[in-house]
């Protein structure tokens, strides 16, 4: 499992022109599942995502995690996480997950995030969808279980 974390300012995802999730700062986690992943797994990285210190303390040293900065987190499901491009320029999808393994390991993540008292949003799982962020820093994290 692969979640891409980005600190953000704000980020918005839209499908067929109706926004259906909106956070201000925090994070936008584009989660990707592959085959053999588990609900440990999820439960790992919401766990990790909601401590990750990359917020500035008074020092202006990412020391800071996201419960901490009360942030918030967009959860969009990303199976072209596990894109291959090494041989050719089509990548390959193989190793995602199938659909009904990736978005009950997605809800899973994010059930965990609430548990852990984060405020999240989310996209529409399988749905073509326009993501909006600012990123902040810019700050990337790539967190894989």
């Amino acid at each position: 499992m692969r979640v891409l974390v980005q600190r953000v300012t704000r980020a918005t995802v839209t499908v067929e022109d109706r926004v259906v999730g909106a956070i201000g700062p925090g994070f936008l986690a584009l989660v990707g599942v592959t085959h053999g992943d588990t609900v440990g797994e999820a439960r790992k990285l919401a766990a990790k995502t909601a401590r990750l210190r990359v917020f500035d303390d008074p020092a202006g040293l990412m020391n800071v995690s996201l419960t901490d900065a009360g942030g918030e987190v967009l959860a969009v499901s990303q199976f072209t996480l596990y894109g291959d491009a090494r041989r050719g320029n089509r990548p390959s999808f193989t190793t995602a997950a199938a659909p009904e393994q990736g978005e009950s390991l997605y809800e899973e993540y994010v059930a965990a995030l609430r548990e852990a008292g984060v405020t999240v949003a989310t996209g529409v799982f399988g749905a073509h969808m326009q993501v909006e962020l600012l990123n902040d820093g810019p700050v990337t994290i790539l967190l894989e279980a």
